[in-house]
């Protein structure tokens, strides 16, 4: 491959795989406000919770690799004051940095959803996120095409290569609402469904000069996710479940199971093991602990698709940390999933 024709297929994954893509973890589970904002305050067994997200893209293959952090954190409130119902609270900041030109992106989401229980066995959640996106480009670190001169890269006389770019960083206003709904089917049995949609107010977002002939609005991002608990006497619970996003031309969907082992007899104790498959991506094999309230899980990615090719299916690896807690052990819980 010519040097002109790396530079512009790394160029094409900084803008083009970042942008459409948008922020995903191979552990969605383990980031329940990206997937849906109806998930804020969704937690029966407990009333908060506090998260940490880290991962590690494509070292092998890009001079910088890409890296995608958050932090986030959710509340119930009026849980004692509403018989039937309560008020979910949330908040995410999300960190992106992807490829050599530090094409960055930091986004922060404000959550709330309404929380309705349905008789005694179900529970029917809507929920908003209102944030703000900001994404920037240091364009001093990119080369293009036209500054080859058959043997090194001129960047002394034309530092944008000639590109028209009319600015360097962007902000704009961003909106997703979400529906959840749930299915406490007996202590041992737990279903959920959800559905959420991203960007529907229809930002705009661009480094370049309008221009009628190219639209810059950043597509609607639908996401549908399938969950569902199983608990298997006192030893094991599993938790098979599916997730489908689609955004513009891409679609992502992920199928996989985690189990949950009971190490010490109360559940104080758990091992977390755990299988997917991102359809023509990857295999993400996930392994986890967790004592008490806290949780940590690592996956890795291991790319099955052509790219394995360039770098050797290593995909990514992943952290996760998740902090539960009550204020009042004796607050009511109005809906119980399978548990140790």
């Amino acid at each position: 491959m010519k040097a002109t024709n790396y530079i512009s297929l790394i160029f094409l994954c900084c803008f083009g795989v970042a942008s459409a893509q948008g922020l995903h973890f191979s552990q969605y589970f383990n980031a329940p406000l990206l997937v849906n904002p109806a998930n804020a305050g969704f937690n029966p067994d407990y009333d908060y919770r506090l998260g940490g997200n880290y991962r590690n893209q494509w070292a092998n293959v890009a001079s910088i690799p890409y890296q995608t952090s958050s932090l986030w954190g959710d509340v119930k409130v009026l849980n004692g004051k509403l018989q039937n119902s309560w008020i979910g609270l949330g908040g995410t900041i999300y960190k992106d940095q992807a490829g050599s030109g530090n094409l960055s992106s930091t986004q922060g989401y404000a959550s709330i959803a309404y929380h309705q229980l349905l008789g005694n066995s179900s529970l029917l959640s809507l929920g908003v996120n209102l944030g703000a996106v900001n994404k920037s480009i240091d364009l001093s670190k990119l080369t293009f095409d036209n500054q080859w001169n058959g043997q090194f890269f001129n960047t002394s006389s034309q530092i944008n290569g000639g590109e028209s770019f009319a600015r360097t960083n962007v902000t704009y206003f961003d909106m997703q609402i979400g529906l959840n709904y749930a299915w406490f089917v007996s202590e041992t049995v737990y279903l959920n469904v959800g559905y959420s949609a991203m960007h529907i107010n229809k930002p705009t977002e661009s480094f370049f000069a309008a221009n009628s002939d190219v639209d810059a609005t950043v597509p609607i991002r639908s996401t549908l996710f399938f969950n569902s608990n199983f608990k298997i006497q006192d030893l094991l619970i599993l938790n098979p479940n599916i997730y489908l996003s689609k955004s513009g031309g891409n679609n992502e969907a992920v199928l996989g199971m985690n189990a949950n082992r009971n190490l010490s007899g109360d559940g104080a104790k758990q091992l977390i093991l755990g299988l997917y498959y991102r359809y023509r991506d990857s295999f993400i094999p996930v392994v986890g602990y967790q004592l008490n309230d806290l949780k940590m899980t690592v996956s890795y990615d291991v790319t099955a698709s052509s790219l394995a090719a360039f770098n050797s299916s290593q995909g990514g690896y992943e952290l996760s940390i998740v902090k539960s807690g009550s204020f009042d052990r004796t607050h009511p819980i109005k809906c119980n999933a399978p548990k140790f």
